[in-house]
């Protein structure tokens, strides 16, 4: 799986917003099984101050003490689901998103072992999940959201798995990885065909 996504992101050029906001890293992970890779996901809890219930990639704002914004999302990633740094191969990272929050999110796919016991913080977070990459190939999506960016709107895809919804910066950053990776070519700029 290490070598597949390191040659599928090696030609990618990630997006950079020239925007100055507080800084933010997020891991995009997907186990190393190459029959059956998935994606691992996490439902926040419902006591956070943002994003409360929703399911999000692990990570979070960035450290004084950070040397990088991978460093960030590896730290905040061993935080919320116990997956030690290195444990994670971090392969390349895919355009940066804004929340509505106002934090400047850089997201990085790394590779983690689909066997390693995942656990999560109950602070942070309710539970780790973990949804088949062929799942989202198929691109059976729910709904889709109409969101608004900097005078542009977005269709944003939303999907379900299981009792988990994935939709919002959650799914702007999975279609990203969609489509560098598994040429989808969901596009996020029209309205899907059909509604």
């Amino acid at each position: 799986m290490r070598d597949f996504l390191t040659e599928r992101l090696a030609g990618y050029a990630p997006q950079q917003l020239a925007l100055d906001y507080p800084e933010a890293g997020i891991l995009v992970p997907v186990t190393d099984d190459p029959r059956n890779p998935e994606m691992v996901f996490t439902l926040r809890s419902a006591n956070l101050s943002t994003h409360r219930g929703q399911v999000a990639y692990p990570g979070g704002k960035r450290d004084p003490g950070d040397p990088s914004l991978a460093a960030t999302a590896l730290r905040e990633t061993h935080e919320e689901i116990g997956l030690p740094p290195d444990q994670v191969e971090v392969i390349a990272p895919l355009s940066q998103v804004m929340s509505r929050y106002g934090i400047l999110v850089t997201p990085y796919v790394g590779v983690v072992p689909a066997d390693h016991s995942l656990e999560p913080n109950p602070a942070e977070i309710e539970c780790v999940f973990r949804v088949p990459l062929s799942f989202f190939l198929e691109d059976r999506r729910e709904r889709t959201d109409a969101l608004s960016f900097l005078n542009n709107t977005f269709y944003v895809p939303c999907y379900r798995w299981e009792r988990f919804q994935i939709w919002g910066l959650s799914a702007v950053v999975l279609v990203d990885f969609l489509n560098a990776v598994y040429d989808a070519r969901i596009d996020l700029l029209e309205p899907p065909k059909g509604g």
